[in-house]
């Protein structure tokens, strides 16, 4: 895949981060520009998407203990939009409690973010939708954000297999296959195409 800065959809150039939002109700930026929010279950694999899509090696930190992100962290990317990185969720071993706090945090977020142009949804290509998936994708569909549907985890599957569980995925969920995005963090596979549906939702946004 090229990283030629002429065919890059999306150039990094700044990189900032502003600060994390702990409660439904907390501190959270003033939402002057387009924002984008990353979201999935815990261990698909974000913070090594979040990574790979902005070109840095350690802009969300990639945890062996998946569920340890209890904030949303945000970054303003080049003064033209800010990316939400939303807490994993649906984690077996975090408690009951952590996850009540998080629901309405993340929510709360979602339902009352004048700017949010759109929510970039992670599932694990390998695995079906939980409980928490679906109810998380019903929650969009009820707001009515656009969303990007990204398929994580492409290179642990062979490529035939990938295309069959896109199509089986895409069905399942109610979308086209075409508003799907295999992504692999190892191999950048899907990176571009990620880049250039998140640049359209902050253009269309501004």
């Amino acid at each position: 895949m090229s990283q030629d800065a002429g065919t890059d959809p999306l150039i990094i150039r700044r990189l900032e981060f502003i600060g994390g939002m702990k409660e439904a109700l907390g501190w959270r930026p003033p939402s002057e520009l387009p924002e984008i929010a990353f979201s999935g279950r815990s261990n698909v694999g974000k913070s090594a998407l979040l990574n790979r899509l902005v070109r840095r090696r350690a802009i969300a930190r990639v945890s062996r203990t998946p569920g340890r992100t209890r904030e949303i962290n945000f970054f303003r990317v080049n003064d033209q939009f800010v990316l939400a990185d939303l807490p994993g969720y649906g984690y077996a071993r975090i408690s009951r409690e952590r996850k009540a706090d998080w629901r309405p945090l993340i929510e709360g977020y979602l339902g009352r973010t004048p700017r949010l142009a759109g929510v970039v949804q992670l599932l694990d290509i390998r695995r079906e939708p939980n409980e928490d998936d679906v109810s998380m994708l019903d929650f969009l569909s009820a707001l009515e954000l656009p969303t990007i549907v990204v398929l994580t985890k492409a290179d642990k599957i062979s490529r035939a297999q990938a295309e069959a569980r896109t199509a089986a995925l895409a069905s399942g969920l109610g979308v086209d296959v075409d508003q799907t995005i295999r992504f692999s963090a190892a191999t950048g596979e899907g990176r571009d195409e990620l880049a250039a549906a998140v640049s359209d939702l902050v253009n269309k946004a501004s």
